[in-house]
């Protein structure tokens, strides 16, 4: 399983009509990301640039894109931004590996 983090802004139309109905929007990922085979891991709000951001595993790549389309194609969110996360034991291999690869500049 890859770990992503995709981050969200709702449209004014969606913020109102979450405070005419304030419910749990974790459960609702959580059960779209079952559909795709992958886990919740963290739900939060946040202000500045994004009002919110969703920390999941997924299959792959091309899981958490289907996921972020299918929920982007609903007009409930004007923008996100999707991050493929490692963690510090990936990063570390990655760079273990990178010292191996010769760069010649032109």
């Amino acid at each position: 399983m890859s770990l992503f983090m995709t981050q969200f802004s709702y449209t004014s139309d969606s913020i109102a009509k979450l405070m005419e109905s304030p419910h749990d929007r974790a459960a609702a990922v959580e059960a779209h990301l079952k559909q795709i085979g992958g886990k919740l891991l963290g739900f939060y709000y946040s202000f500045g640039d994004y009002d919110g951001l969703v920390i999941y595993e997924a299959p792959d790549a091309g899981a958490a894109l289907s996921l972020v389309s299918a929920a982007f194609s609903t007009g409930f969110t004007k923008t996100s931004k999707t991050t493929q996360l490692f963690s510090e034991k990936e990063g570390e291999q990655a760079f273990q590996k990178a010292r191996g690869i010769a760069i010649q500049l032109p």
